[in-house]
């Protein structure tokens, strides 16, 4: 099958979101806007359960199709044939991808072979991200090298952030290095900020923010007059919330100790706190939220890991109110953020000094306000579409238009 390359009418851009338990994707058509034709994911990647799901509402039914792929590498060159054989990608002009890592990429490009070559460089900084991302690039261009790609950078919404933010306290010759705090799932807080500025106005979205992309991968992002000033992932996506599969921030001597008394190489410290801790590694049991709620009652490692989870939730909240000098709105969003009311509710207990109050019915019906009326801060449940986000740098970068 030939795919067409920009000049094909109508466009369709693909876009293709590759994350460490899951890969989202979705098909847009462009017109006076960009409408969605195509939208699914592959989801619990090496969890029992793997599942290719395609969402209703885009011109056809739901299907969900049973996998068995134990890493997102192999999932990925899977997506890729199976997308050509959809009806929806036989006139695709463009491919959008989300890149978690950029480092000094700061804005959306063309994929090049000096970029590819450049994130190559890049992939130990991300393992767990970059190549299942660089996977995808890679297929599509064996498939067809004509079909121009796009780059959009997880870490270019963080990428002004405050100086006080983003210098780490080591010593200053790593700067030169490019080791620095860069901040991630800038892609969902970019989308998070439009639909708040369009749902709740202008002057709420210049405000003291502080957005929680709570899934799979778990970070907090302060955020003034429209700017990220501060964020909890750092040099790279590890750091921070304890997460699904990584452990978040730990002390620096835990390296060494492990070294002396299990004799763990830096590789096998890497593979332990990106794919063994977090979720995972304090239930025992599963690297989901979901299964983990559902254990709790019976299982105490479930439960510990969901009350630590929700716990260092709600202690970087109170540190960038902190760091904002006051709080306006609180915003979740991510797999976690968007279907776990339990976990929000958890989540915003005992921050009653700060303003916050949740309205209970509000928040088990997953409304997008979820804060009482009471309540001096804003709370709200905003759906992140980070694919509409890559659509749209795609469209812009090439000029596609109808």
């Amino acid at each position: 099958m030939h795919l067409p390359a920009v000049s094909a009418s109508p466009a369709i851009i693909l876009t293709l979101n590759g994350g460490s338990s899951s890969i989202r994707f979705a098909a847009f058509r462009v017109g006076s806007t960009l409408e969605r034709v195509l939208d699914g994911k592959i989801d619990r990647i090496g969890l029992d359960g793997t599942t290719l799901k395609l969402a209703a509402g885009v011109g056809h039914g739901k299907e969900r199709i049973p996998l068995d792929f134990s890493d997102p590498k192999s999932a990925a060159g899977f997506l890729v044939e199976w997308l050509r054989s959809r009806e929806e990608c036989r006139s695709i002009s463009a491919v959008g991808h989300r890149i978690v890592h950029g480092m000094r990429h700061t804005r959306p490009q063309r994929i090049t072979r000096e970029l590819l070559d450049d994130l190559h460089r890049i992939e130990p900084h991300d393992p767990e991200h970059l190549p299942v991302e660089l996977e995808l690039i890679e297929s599509f261009q064996r498939h067809d090298s004509g079909v121009p790609q796009v780059a959009c950078f997880d870490t270019a919404f963080h990428a002004d952030m405050p100086r006080v933010a983003r210098l780490l306290p080591i010593p200053r010759r790593y700067e030169a290095l490019g080791v620095r705090r860069y901040g991630f799932h800038g892609l969902s807080y970019e989308s998070l900020m439009k639909e708040l500025e369009r749902s709740a106005g202008a002057r709420l979205a210049n405000g003291r923010l502080i957005l929680a992309h709570l899934g799979g991968g778990a970070s907090m992002a302060a955020v003034r007059d429209g700017k990220s000033i501060d964020t909890s992932m750092g040099f790279t996506p590890t750091a921070g919330l304890p997460m699904s599969t990584r452990s978040g921030d730990l002390d620096p001597g835990l390296a060494w100790f492990l070294e002396q008394t299990e004799g763990m190489t830096p590789r096998q410290f890497s593979a332990m706190a990106n794919r063994e801790s977090g979720l995972r590694g304090i239930s025992e049991t599963s690297s989901d939220m979901r299964d983990l709620l559902a254990r709790e009652a019976t299982d105490v490692r479930a439960a510990e890991a969901v009350a630590i989870f929700c716990y260092e939730a709600r202690k970087r909240i109170g540190a960038y109110a902190a760091a904002l000098e006051g709080l306006d709105a609180l915003v979740f969003s991510g797999g976690i953020g968007e279907n776990a009311p339990v976990v929000r509710e958890r989540v915003c207990t005992g921050l009653g000094f700060l303003g916050i109050e949740i309205d209970a019915a509000r928040n088990t019906a997953n409304a997008e306000l979820i804060s009482s009326d009471a309540s001096a801060i804003s709370v709200r449940v905003i759906r992140s579409d980070e694919e509409l986000t890559i659509a749209s740098s795609v469209a812009r970068v090439l000029a596609l238009h109808s």
